[in-house]
């Protein structure tokens, strides 16, 4: 087994998830994912936990067999939701034999899944939980990459002195998590302005998602003004939507395209109220993630981005007496900042085409 898959099961368990003797823990992945599912048995079997591997999350094969043969018709399962109430910590690895397997499930359908499966969700949020990535053939064409080349790359990006990243976005903290009013600009097809006021924001160093890198925090609900093109692309439910742009008043979208699977935008945004409204702004901060792979896991932290997401806020991002957006979904878009884009803060200008006012002292 290459010594760096065994890095990664050590870095999830005693860095992202603090695994303790005794911890029941679910291991949420795909079977072409073993070689990580099996060194992690091996950490947590050192730790003296008690592991259960399941492939609810990833399993795409069975899920879309179900999905087809199903109405719009489900109830929570009720002994999936048992098993994550008596579950202590839950980890989720991404791998695929095939990235658009759910391509051809109703959206209607998925909608609806997904609303029966809230419970599951808000339960496995209450768990230590992390969400990382195993570097399958399938992730790696998706990429447009080698395997060799994206296993390189997904180890280079989780690997890493995750202290040494954590101060580096400290930075970014600071400046945030006091302010109250957010812009993004990027050329003459994305200005949108925010307030963040009085929501913590967080420092993403490899904790529930593995790789981290990412400063984030929720927007004021109803404080949503502008317009926003997302120029990097998304995979969701199997399908690729491009060039979706989003227009905003009083903190919902009041107007909505994309060149491709615009009617798969419509349904994310018809879930529920809350799926018209931004619950999470982030900056990406993660400079071993240098390029774009169709992978929001690792995408939304590249250095010279900001990713926003329609649908459900985190609730360590709201402040106490503040408003939490409340939806099934969240939908992470990207913005592309290298070039003709800055963010300001207060008024400040604290990015300018990807670079941050910090980063010269850092050098």
């Amino acid at each position: 087994m290459d010594p760096r898959i065994r890095e990664h099961a050590e870095i999830i368990a005693n860095h992202s998830v603090d695994l303790q003797a005794g911890d029941n823990v679910v291991v949420d992945a795909h079977p072409v994912a073993e070689d990580l599912v099996v060194a992690l048995h091996e950490v947590i079997g050192d730790a003296g936990a008690n592991p259960v591997t399941t492939s609810q999350r990833t399993g795409k094969r069975a899920q879309r067999a179900y999905l087809r043969a199903s109405d719009d018709e489900f109830e929570t399962p009720a002994h999936e939701l048992a098993l994550i109430e008596e579950t202590d910590v839950y980890i989720a690895i991404r791998a695929s034999d095939n990235v658009t397997q759910t391509a051809d499930v109703d959206p209607e359908i998925s909608a609806a899944y997904q609303q029966a499966h809230r419970p599951i969700l808000e339960e496995r949020l209450s768990t230590r939980w992390c969400l990382t990535q195993f570097p399958a053939p399938a992730n790696a064409q998706l990429a447009e990459m080698s395997t060799e080349g994206y296993e390189n790359f997904v180890w280079d990006a989780v690997n890493k002195d995750w202290d040494d990243q954590r101060a580096h976005q400290q930075h970014m903290v600071e400046i945030l998590d006091p302010a109250d009013e957010v812009r993004i600009v990027s050329g003459d097809t994305t200005d949108v302005t925010m307030s963040v006021d009085g929501n913590p924001t967080r420092n993403d160093y490899g904790e529930h998602n593995l790789p981290g890198g990412e400063v984030f925090t929720a927007p004021v609900p109803d404080s949503v003004e502008g317009e926003v093109l997302f120029d990097m692309p998304l995979y969701h439910q199997g399908r690729e939507i491009t060039d979706v742009y989003l227009e905003f008043e009083g903190g919902e979208v009041v107007s909505h395209s994309a060149a491709k699977n615009e009617a798969l935008l419509t349904e994310v945004l018809n879930t529920d109220d809350g799926a018209r409204r931004l619950g999470e702004l982030g900056i990406g901060m993660n400079r071993d993630i240098d390029r774009f792979t169709y992978n929001m896991l690792f995408d939304e932290k590249m250095g010279d981005t900001v990713h926003m997401a329609v649908g459900r806020a985190y609730d360590d991002t709201v402040g106490e007496g503040n408003e939490q957006n409340d939806s099934a979904v969240h939908v992470d878009m990207i913005v592309d900042m290298s070039e003709d884009s800055f963010i300001e803060v207060d008024g400040e200008r604290v990015q300018e085409d990807g670079t941050f006012v910090f980063e010269e002292s850092e050098s």
